[in-house]
């Protein structure tokens, strides 16, 4: 199957994978191509099967990447995703080792990505990730894992900024949430969902949203796209906890 790569001449028109089909994240959907159409500016990729289906990459310079993570000379891998009956036919390793020949048309030390050391949901695959050949170059308290997949035994070794590092929020009381439009789910479940679960429970939930690359830069997570704190402690980056049915157990059990 072919590939096509979104860009700001077609984006308006095609679609970029992710919520395509659910009706209540429709806004959240367009601001996610808002998102996407600036970043084109700065040299970012959105890459997908040229199919109704949820297989694609996204990628662009580090150092222009909304993620605290200093790698200059890298493209970072953003989303990556190869779901359902499409999984298992190389689609990963197709795109994969496209943006690995971007990496050397632009000359480029490598790629890097933030993956959970353990699986985090809306993060790629750490075990997958390693048998393509990355490997790992830092990690945080709060169980991020940096892997770079290097080009040159020269490149060096990109790192995690310092909050990030830290691998906790600056806000010690109560639950704090950040997150960024990098994700087309997340404006409506943060300002809706999240906001009848807290009301539900009588919950004051601080949101802090990400609105400039650097802002995204200097945030206490690596996980941008969404994540849940509790006095001052990293609890999830699954987005899905903003939803009634299921705060209390993910809440529960990352405490």
């Amino acid at each position: 199957m072919s590939y096509i790569t979104i860009n700001g001449t077609n984006i308006d028109k095609e679609h970029i994978c992710c919520a395509f089909s659910d009706k209540k994240c429709a806004e959240s959907y367009k601001q996610k191509k808002q998102w996407l159409k600036k970043e084109f500016d700065e040299g970012y990729v959105f890459r997908r099967i040229d199919q109704r289906a949820k297989v694609f990459i996204e990628y662009g310079p580090a150092e222009k990447a909304w993620i605290p993570v200093t790698a200059p000379n890298y493209l970072m891998l953003g989303c990556f995703w190869v779901s359902g009956k499409y999984k298992g036919k190389g689609h990963g390793k197709d795109l994969l080792q496209e943006a690995m020949e971007e990496a050397e048309r632009n000359d480029k030390d490598g790629l890097v990505t933030v993956v959970g050391t353990k699986k985090y949901h809306f993060m790629s695959d750490t075990k997958w990730l390693l048998k393509q050949g990355f490997q790992e170059c830092d990690t945080t308290p709060a169980g991020f894992s940096l892997l770079y997949l290097k080009r040159q035994d020269k490149a060096a070794a990109p790192y995690f900024n310092k909050l990030a590092k830290l691998g906790a929020c600056p806000e010690q009381k109560g639950y704090v949430v950040y997150y960024s439009n990098r994700c087309p789910y997340t404006e409506y479940h943060v300002r809706e969902s999240l906001t009848e679960t807290a009301k539900k429970r009588s919950l004051n939930i601080r949101v802090i949203k990400l609105e400039t690359m650097e802002q995204a830069q200097a945030s206490p997570t690596p996980a941008t796209i969404f994540s849940l704190f509790y006095n001052g402690k990293f609890i999830t980056t699954d987005i899905s906890v903003c939803m009634d049915h299921k705060f209390d157990k993910i809440v529960l059990k990352n405490q």
